[in-house]
């Protein structure tokens, strides 16, 4: 069977959602039972706006222990999402009829380092996208050596390349840990897994950026994630995506819309092209369907209102030369992108802050500086320039310093200090003020 060519169904909707001027938004949404998900898809695809499903497997397949997901469903017991390979492709085929389409793609989003069972169903089941990575999705999520992740993913790539129908892969890079990574080395992280892809077969493919904690940091970053991948992936079929803040989240209703408000007028700001939102109640609890909706429907609202308006001029705080150089660097180490991966984590040429996987070295360190910025503190052995987004100051981290940095953005939304003059509550999408 030849590979098929050209853009999958799900990228043909994000782009034309982005030449109608729309951003597309997608929720993190998961749930055990076969009815639940079904009701949760159907709720989403109704929204009034271009949005994408997301079928986000349970724990237990996360790790392929598919025989605890089936006692779970035996029991009746909640599951913290869609055990699909327990489920079978076949009922999750059956699931998705009458709902997925060319106007609602539907993505799997999982946290797997292994996850070779997962794609032969997804693939089965006609699912339209998926995402992860084999350095994203096993440093962060599991105690699986790299070269192992590394050789699972190539062949899950492989399989996704094979499948009759287009699939879409998105990398998780642009995300590692959620919080407290510099900049740079998520955009070369991001940029590497998409190169990953490529090598393995796949050409439709999508960049990530996880929101930080500065605004117009973010908007370099963007910028910068989305002209590498111009130059490192301009023979693919890609667009770039944006995660609301993956860390800590505020715990009020207030100050997590405002959080989600900001994501959104960031996405549009940066032209990205898809956004994965998070709810009001992401602080405590699984969030249930409507939550869900008002979050995506909150989110597309505030893109509506927002302008674009090409900047005068980008800020240029070094970000490009440090992801151009831990990119050009990592790939000297292997003869293939695999390869150079797992090489430069074992020099330490690639190391994410405060990771403790086995495979990472754990020596460089970030902070974020006087001015809300995320920068480096010691760098280690990551290869970057040592240029303006290295912190003045070199002290070390303490615990106490730590935990205040994981909890920045919870307190500066909870309580209203946001960086420049202050603005009113953000709207409602039905047009009441936010509580």
């Amino acid at each position: 069977m030849a590979p098929p060519t050209g853009p999958g169904r799900f990228t043909r909707f994000v782009r034309q959602a982005s030449s109608e001027g729309k951003l597309v938004v997608q929720p993190r949404m998961g749930f055990g039972t076969v009815d639940q998900m079904r009701a949760g898809l159907k709720a989403v695809g109704d929204v009034s706006a271009p949005t994408v499903g997301t079928i986000t497997v349970d724990s237990y397949t996360r790790v392929n222990d598919h025989a605890s997901a089936l006692l779970a469903l035996e029991r009746g017991e909640d599951l913290n999402g869609f055990p699909l390979v327990t489920h079978g492709a076949a009922v999750t085929r059956q699931m998705l009829a009458g709902i997925a389409g060319d106007d609602f793609p539907v993505q799997v989003r999982h946290g797997s380092a292994l996850p070779g069972e997962l794609f032969a169903n997804l693939t089965t089941a006609g699912i339209d996208a998926t995402e992860g990575g084999p350095v994203s999705y096993c440093l962060p999520y599991s105690r699986v050596p790299l070269a192992q992740a590394v050789a699972a993913w190539a062949e899950c790539c492989e399989t996704l390349a094979r499948s009759s129908e287009q699939v879409h892969l998105e990398t998780f890079g642009g995300c590692m840990l959620g919080q407290l990574c510099p900049p740079s080395l998520l955009i070369a992280l991001s940029i590497l897994e998409g190169m990953f892809f490529r090598e393995h077969g796949l050409h439709d493919i999508s960049v990530s950026y996880a929101q930080q904690t500065d605004t117009q940091q973010d908007i370099e970053a963007l910028s910068v994630l989305r002209a590498l991948a111009s130059d490192w992936l301009g023979d693919t079929d890609w667009h770039s995506v944006l995660y609301t803040y993956m860390g800590v989240y505020p715990r009020s209703r207030r100050g997590a819309l405002r959080l989600l408000e900001a994501s959104a007028r960031l996405a549009v700001r940066s032209g990205t092209e898809r956004l994965i939102v998070k709810t009001a109640a992401e602080s405590s609890r699984i969030p249930s369907i409507a939550e869900n909706v008002h979050a995506l429907e909150f989110a597309a609202s505030v893109a509506q209102r927002e302008t674009v308006v090409e900047p005068a001029a980008i800020p240029d705080s070094g970000i490009y030369e440090e992801a151009q150089a831990i990119i050009t660097h990592t790939l000297t180490l292997g003869s293939d992108v695999g390869s150079a991966l797992i090489r430069a984590f074992e020099l330490g040429h690639l190391d994410v802050p405060f990771c403790l996987h086995q495979d990472n070295a754990n020596r460089c360190r970030a902070q974020i500086d006087g001015r809300g910025r995320l920068t480096w503190v010691n760098p280690g052995g990551v290869p970057i320039p040592q240029g303006r987004s290295l912190s003045e100051n070199q002290q070390r981290v303490t615990a106490r310093g730590l935990i205040d940095m994981l909890t920045y953005i919870e307190r500066r939304y909870d309580r209203g200090e946001l960086t420049g003059q202050q603005r009113p509550a953000p709207q409602d999408w039905s047009g009441a003020a936010a509580p």
